[in-house]
């Protein structure tokens, strides 16, 4: 459909196409969800017609506000002062063509820090680019659930929070207590903070071992998370900690 209707271009004379970008979408944006199109394939057909972009989830739902330990300290190893997210904003408003970038913002402290960042933009350079390309590699490696808490799953007929479980499990990813086997230099006290946390977290008859399968929450995912596939797998990796057989 994108294709098509770019296709239409000399016909219609779009003013603007609003896509998709940011820096973890550049190039991964089929391996995050293979019913969507790296943005540097939706950006390229624009800047080839000269139709201006308007950025859409410039943070990925949030995700690149909420980034890994590891990640946050390599960004602010480079900008101390400026925070995670103007990083992720300054790359959606860098590139040529681009009209305006849009953003949800629930508190003050956004605004103002999004602000901060466009007045005025300073626009990433070639080495900086490269340097978010690098990371949003390093971000690939961790695989963390792309569940941004917007509760559109629930309620869960079988009253699991879904949400709950998701980002509990992200939670444990990003501070380094999901032990890969017992033989990790941290095992005991990742197996603790995960098992511990967890049913601090979600109450046990909420928790993902009484996930069905029915599949009502999967239509209403934005992020088109199989959530029962990543329920189960929790599940499994829960009762593998339980049991010390990891």
């Amino acid at each position: 459909m994108f294709d098509y209707l770019l296709s239409q271009h000399d016909r219609y004379k779009w003013d603007f196409v609003q896509i998709q970008m940011n820096y973890l979408d550049w190039h991964h944006a089929r391996e995050i969800n293979p019913r969507n199109t790296d943005a540097e394939y939706l950006y390229g057909e624009l800047s080839k017609r000269g139709i201006p972009a308007v950025i859409m989830e410039p943070l990925l739902g949030g995700r690149l506000s909420k980034v890994h330990d590891h990640i946050v300290a390599r960004l602010k190893q480079r900008e101390p002062e400026r925070s995670v997210a103007s990083w992720a904003f300054r790359y959606a408003g860098t590139p040529e063509g681009v009209l305006t970038v849009l953003s949800g913002m629930t508190y003050m402290e956004h605004l103002e820090d999004n602000l901060r960042t466009y007045s005025p933009l300073k626009p990433l350079t070639e080495e900086e680019t490269t340097f978010l390309y690098d990371t949003a590699d390093l971000m690939m490696h961790f695989p963390t659930i792309p569940c941004n808490d917007c509760k559109y799953c629930m309620p869960c007929p079988y009253g699991l929070d879904i949400p709950g479980i998701l980002l509990h499990y992200n939670k444990c990813v990003n501070e380094g207590n999901v032990p890969e086997n017992e033989q990790a230099e941290n095992y005991r006290e990742a197996r603790r903070a995960f098992l511990i946390g967890y049913d601090r977290s979600v109450p046990k008859l909420r928790q993902a071992d009484h996930c069905i399968g029915c599949r009502q929450c999967v239509p209403h995912c934005p992020q088109n998370i199989n959530i029962p596939k990543e329920l189960n797998r929790i599940n499994d990796f829960v009762e593998e900690l339980k049991q010390g057989r990891l």
